[in-house]
């Protein structure tokens, strides 16, 4: 019988080895009685510093002396686990392409290679290899490659950042994409950590992983190519344009283009496929200490066997209904220049695997409401966010270095040092009152404050504001039906971040699941 055991509870210098025994002995049997005992979950409590918890979930097959104990003990349930069937192999003839190679597209990629199918991947940026070099030339010399960049290439955004796995959802595909991974290269421990990450090193090793498995199941990537135009005839799509000359006949786009792929929203507007623009969120990266982090979380400095703390902190006002919070953040990490276009300034946090970098940074962000954008139309976002952008840049002085300023003196308060950061291609010392609108501002200055509050020494001369984050999600939703297809173009299936559905690694890849699987329905018919 397949059970779960929750709330296990051992120090950090305990061995997990102990574990059986100590399930045995809360369930007052001997511990040759349970068999296949694994961890499902297992995260920290840190409430009561500096006696830190680390809290465990097992599960377990037992004989019915332990389901005998089943309601009288609220840590035992059954184990609903979740078991993934090979979907039904199917044959067609019809041409899928896939624009994007980010989690949406390739795990779109990965679900019909499942079903014995096969499409054509279309990216405008470089393989991963090549791209870590276009990245690193940027953030040395600050020389900008617009088609293969921290936003554009293989690997999608996330390929430059935290590669962190955490999601809301409660989708029954969350397991199935972390065991992919797992199997492409990522830590196993993926599959059970509360707030499971890759790191940007190890994730890059994962993307080249999952290309030659799909490469070895027929799938063909055209690196360099970008979607130009598309062929519709009828309300219905009949081929994709690439690099304004090339056509490529199409019965089936999975639309996975990214949340900055602006040409992209502006060529689908063209084309009268419906938009939608949404809100979104601005503000700036912070960057602290990562041992002052470890010692506000904590209790103290990081504990061996702990990793390096995180946080995530929130305020509302009441007076504008604005809220400020942390996004992304990213512990024992670095801040670096996240640009796609020339003369803009983006700011983005990066994690290795062992997060052993001595700062942690966070963006800090606002949320922008519609009445916010610069005037009407579905791109006034994507407007509001250039605008910014290049105000970033002015006010770096060029060379896509980033405006900054000391914590302190952007709250206008004494002691305030040299402004301190590990943000590449570099920055410029400056007051960051004008980088961003004065509603994202006044509400930043405003939600640091009441972070200093619940977190004790946030606020403090160690610590250095850099701008801007703009790139939070899109601002853009491409309108799509029950069975993810666009509302207005036949065969176009907008999917992910970029099409304005998702958040993150897991989200996306999740929803580029359901997209290949609503495909391959229509297959079968």
């Amino acid at each position: 019988m397949p059970f779960i055991y929750r709330n296990l509870l051992l120090t950090p210098n305990d061995a997990e080895e102990t574990l059986p025994a100590l399930l045995a002995a809360k369930l007052s049997v001997t511990l040759s009685s349970l068999q296949n005992v694994r961890i499902i979950r297992k995260g920290i409590d840190a409430r009561k510093k500096p006696q830190i918890k680390i809290v465990y979930t097992l599960s377990f097959s037992a004989d019915n002396l332990v389901q005998s104990r089943l309601g009288t003990d609220p840590a035992l349930e059954w184990f609903d686990e979740i078991v993934h069937q090979t979907p039904q192999q199917l044959q067609s003839s019809q041409r899928i392409v896939i624009v994007g190679s980010g989690p949406a597209g390739l795990f779109a990629a990965l679900r019909l290679a499942e079903y014995g199918l096969a499409a054509t991947i279309v990216e405008r940026g470089e393989p991963v290899e090549q791209r870590a070099l276009s990245v690193q030339r940027f953030w040395k010399d600050g020389i900008l490659d617009p088609e293969s960049n921290v936003q554009f290439g293989e690997g999608g955004a996330g390929t430059f950042s935290d590669g962190k796995l955490t999601c809301r959802s409660k989708d029954r595909l969350v397991p199935w994409v972390l065991d992919k991974l797992a199997t492409f290269g990522a830590q196993p421990e993926i599959r059970y950590l509360a707030k499971p990450h890759i790191g940007t090193d190890r994730l890059r090793t994962v993307i080249s992983a999952i290309r030659r498995e799909l490469q070895d199941k027929g799938f063909i990537f055209r690196f360099g190519c970008r979607m130009t135009d598309l062929s519709i005839a009828n309300g219905r799509l009949s081929a994709v344009i690439l690099n304004d000359s090339e056509e490529i006949r199409c019965d089936h786009l999975i639309l996975a283009s990214g949340h900055s792929a602006r040409d992209t929203f502006e060529m689908l507007e063209r084309l009268n496929v419906p938009l939608q623009r949404k809100p979104f969120a601005m503000g700036l990266r912070v960057e602290h200490p990562q041992e002052l982090i470890n010692t506000i979380q904590y209790g103290s400095q990081k504990q061996p066997n702990l990793p390096a703390a995180d946080y995530a902190v929130a305020w509302n006002s009441s007076s504008s209904g604005r809220s400020a919070y942390s996004f992304c953040m990213c512990p024992g990490g670095v801040v670096v220049g996240g640009a796609s276009e020339a003369g803009g300034v983006v700011t983005n946090g990066m994690s290795g695997q062992l997060r052993n970098s001595p700062y942690a940074n966070s963006a800090l962000v606002v949320n922008v409401r519609e009445d916010d954008f610069d005037g009407p139309g579905s791109l006034a976002g994507v407007r509001l966010q250039r605008k910014w952008e290049q105000r970033a840049f002015e006010l770096g002085g060029g060379g896509y270095r980033a405006p900054a300023q000391n914590l302190l003196g952007f709250l206008g308060l004494p002691g305030k040092g040299a402004a301190r950061t590990s943000y590449r291609p570099g920055i410029c010392e400056t007051e960051l009152d004008t980088v961003l609108p004065p509603f994202i501002i006044d509400t930043l200055r405003e939600g640091i404050t009441d972070f200093g509050r619940k977190l004790r020494g946030f606020v403090t001369a160690e610590a250095t504001l850099i701008g801007i984050e703009s790139r939070t999600s899109s601002p853009v939703r491409v309108l799509r039906d029950s069975c993810f297809e666009s509302v207005g173009v036949k065969g176009l299936y907008p999917v992910g971040e970029g099409a304005g559905y998702a958040g993150g690694i897991m989200s996306s890849a999740v929803d580029g699941i359901k997209v290949a699987d609503s495909i391959a329905e229509r297959l079968k018919t």
